[in-house]
């Protein structure tokens, strides 16, 4: 069995959470079915090109709750593990060096991929489950995204995960979401996940009073998502690290969030959420 992880990124910036990552992890025991699941959903409401949260409009609004029904029902049973991480704009990291600044997004995007599914508890000591990584195109030089790929490759090496995981570099791959469901799937949360972090849901368009149609159905998609999540941990609180218990809790949970903290930080109230 090996263990395939579908990981993406929405945007950088954002009014109150920044840096959001999201990850689906699939084993191959199940990835046959997992995909035809979530492509016979997509056939069943015509949906017959790539779905995102961007494409999210009334017209198509219940056509992609059905999806996300078909998604996170895979979640409950355990067959799609989420991970979503984000960071705080009121957390602003302190020393950091002009490498540190200038490879955020990698090192971020490293701590993500090495914590967040608690890989360390997938298998015992000494029977290392393979790893796949498929990270939607990441945007950067061909010569820095080579030098992510080895770090990801080194991650079967780290004190946390040696002996538990191996990683073929040659299944370290940029990929086109087009042609991956389970990472359009994705997607689509994650956007949410952005959307109604940094209150997007209250836009108006200039000189307008009320709020946009497409605004409006992206709030009613993202409340429907929560819904989901909130049948399996209620009280769910999408703007915090997920509690449960022991730190294997990273494996075992089928749907995590994960405010990253930087180390040395100092607060500012500026980007306090109202």
């Amino acid at each position: 069995m090996e263990l395939i992880i579908y990981a993406d990124e929405s945007e950088s910036r954002g009014r109150y959470y920044s840096n959001f990552f999201g990850g689906a992890l699939v084993s191959s025991t199940d990835l046959a079915h997992v995909t035809e699941r979530l492509a016979f959903a997509k056939r069943e409401q015509n949906l017959h090109g790539e779905i995102k949260w961007i494409k999210v409009t009334q017209n198509y609004l219940e056509k992609y709750k059905a999806v996300m029904d078909a998604f996170f029902d895979l979640v409950q049973e355990s067959r799609i593990k989420v991970r979503i991480m984000f960071t705080a704009n009121r957390h602003v990291p302190q020393d950091l060096t002009a490498e540190q600044r200038q490879n955020k997004y990698f090192l971020l995007y490293y701590q993500f991929l090495k914590h967040a599914f608690g890989l360390q508890y997938a298998t015992a000591k000494g029977k290392p489950i393979r790893c796949r990584f498929y990270l939607d195109a990441l945007p950067d030089t061909r010569e820095r995204v080579a030098q992510f790929k080895g770090f990801l490759k080194g991650l079967e090496r780290t004190s946390t995960l040696r002996g538990h995981i191996e990683v073929d570099p040659e299944q370290i791959a940029d990929v086109r979401s087009h042609d991956h469901v389970v990472m359009q799937c994705l997607d689509v949360v994650l956007g949410a996940m952005h959307f109604r972090l940094n209150n997007k849901h209250e836009d108006k368009p200039a000189g307008q009073r009320t709020r946009g149609k497409r605004t409006i159905a992206k709030d009613k998609l993202y409340r429907h998502i929560n819904k989901r999540i909130r049948a399996m941990y209620p009280n769910f609180n999408v703007g915090i690290t997920t509690g449960g218990g022991a730190s294997s809790g990273r494996w075992l949970h089928p749907y995590r969030h994960w405010q990253f903290v930087p180390r040395n930080f100092e607060y500012d109230g500026r980007y306090e959420k109202p």
